[in-house]
Parts: structure tokens; sequence; C-alpha cells
């Protein structure tokens, strides 16, 4: 029980990005992430760790299942590897692309995800809707993104899963005003939810982060999380920003989210193993300064 008589809130859930531990085999990534102490990996589904791509997916899927069932972390799902689909531009194709091709490569790339996701239990698939391209209206493009999107949804809901979209900074969905409309004009399906980033609230979003928490729980499915600085969209390790962590991580203990909390420090991988070491250890630090009562971390 809390100081107030309420139930206290479960320990939330920590994870790392594989994104930023690219340096290493998969297999070794989840060793170390368990051999540290976290709860589960956020897996971007990449060339070099599990290629969603590849014609034996699904050989290596359950290989992947063994492993995290072995290691007893859990896991959700992040499509943002860079060169992918394009091996010359980066995030290509998005949602947004005027090809329908090109869209239709990107949704199945989700729909892959979505399928990887339920072989693996797990319970969020990670997107994002991509930069407006030159020359095309706003309008255009919300359409195009609603209407890629639509059969996203509709799969992960047959199979259990919420494709949980991040509002990303530079991208036409890019806030949570952006992700509301996107709800809106989908009908506001129950499988699809939000990947909120912590540092992307810092970034751009009118409220601090702790109130964005608040604000957007009822629709929180993933959560990734680092360092950042007001305006300046670059993820840092923790201490290297403006954040206060323990109001955070209180906010998101407090609407009872229970599925991971990412670290996502893809520009790190060089020094991946130390920075999921320190990671973890100012995580722990800022959730029992939390419970004492929100001292700055």
């Amino acid at each position: 029980m809390s100081r107030t008589g309420n139930p206290t809130p479960e320990p939330l859930r920590f994870a790392y990005g594989t994104n930023g531990l690219t340096d290493l085999r998969l297999s070794d990534a989840l060793a170390l992430l368990a051999d540290l102490g976290y709860d589960g990996v956020s897996l971007t589904l990449d060339h070099m760790h599990l290629d969603p791509l590849a014609p034996d997916l699904a050989v290596r899927t359950r290989r992947v299942s063994r492993d995290l069932e072995r290691f007893g972390l859990g896991v959700a799902i992040e499509t943002g590897a860079r060169y992918v689909l394009d091996a010359r531009r980066k995030h290509h194709p998005t949602l947004l692309d005027p090809d329908p091709g090109a869209r239709g490569a990107r949704v199945d790339l989700l729909l892959r995800a979505v399928r990887v996701a339920a072989d693996l239990g797990a319970p969020a698939v990670h997107c994002f809707s991509g930069v407006l391209p030159p020359g095309e209206s706003g309008e255009t493009a919300w359409r195009r993104l609603a209407d890629a999107l639509g059969p996203v949804v509709v799969a992960a809901g047959a199979v259990g899963v919420s494709l949980a979209i991040e509002p990303e900074p530079g991208h036409l969905l890019a806030d949570l005003a952006g992700f509301h409309r996107l709800r809106t004009a989908l009908g506001d399906p129950a499988a699809l939810g939000l990947t909120l980033d912590i540092g992307h609230c810092q970034c751009l979003e009118p409220d601090p982060p702790a109130e964005c928490v608040r604000a957007a729980a009822p629709w929180v499915r993933h959560v990734q999380i680092e360092d950042m600085r007001r305006g300046v969209h670059e993820h840092l390790p923790f201490g290297e920003g403006e954040i206060d962590f323990p109001p955070v991580l209180e906010a998101l203990r407090a609407a009872g989210y229970r599925g991971l909390v990412g670290v996502e420090l893809p520009r790190h991988s060089h020094a991946g193993p130390e920075l999921a070491r320190a990671s973890l250890r100012f995580l722990k630090d800022a959730e029992r300064a939390a419970s004492e009562g929100g001292v700055r971390c």
C-alpha cells in the first residue's frame, strides 16, 4: 500500500530497443538484456536481426520465440528500420508514397509485422506515417494514410494485436493531435493505439511529457523513452537532455500502463551494451524517486 492507503502501482516493465544494439547478434542482445535485468525487448524488424523479408521468416520467428521464452523477456515489435525496404532511401517507401505499389510494400511490411507479433505473443506493433511527399497536399496524404492503415488495423485486431502508431517529428502524423485525427478518420477502432515517445513529447508537444502521458493514457499501447531537448529531434542518453523523468514514470504507473517502456537510442549502437546497463540503472533510480516524491533525475 502507498502512504495514502491506495494500492501501490505495479513497477514499470523496461525494455531496450534492438535498433540500439545492431552490432550484436539478436541472440546475444537478448541474453545481454536478460542478464542486465530488463523485462523485455523492443524488437525492430531489420536485416541484421529478424529480417521481415527473409524467405524463412517463420522459422526464424520460432527461433526468436524460443529465445524470448528462455530469457523470460516480453517483446514489442517495431518497424522503424531505416533501409529494410529501400537500400538507398531512408524509411522509404512510406504509407504516403504517391505510387500505390510503393505504399503497398509498406503495408505488406506492417502485415508481416502483425504476423510476427502474433507468433511471438507481442501485444503491439509500432509504425509511423512518413514525411509528406513533395508537392502533395496534406488532405490527400491524410486520406492515403487512413486508406493504407485500414486493412492493417483489421488484421491486427483479428489476432489480438494493437497497431500503435508513433507521432514522429517532421512526419505527417507528428503529434498527439495528429493521432486523434487519424483515430477519428478510421472510426476509432479498438486495434489502433499509440506509441508514445517521451522524447518526442519534450521535443514538440505543447504540454510537458508527464501531462502528455496523462492525456494520451487511454490509447497508449507502447512507450519509447530517451532524453531530448526542446525543439531538437535528437535521441540522447539519459541525463543529457532536459526531461524530468520521475513525473513521467509516475504518470505511466498511475495510468496502469503495463506494456513495455523501451529505451530508444538508435544512433548509439557502438556503445549499446554499456548504454543498456546505464539506462536501466537510471530508469530504476527515477522510478524509485517517483515513488518517494519525485526528485529530479
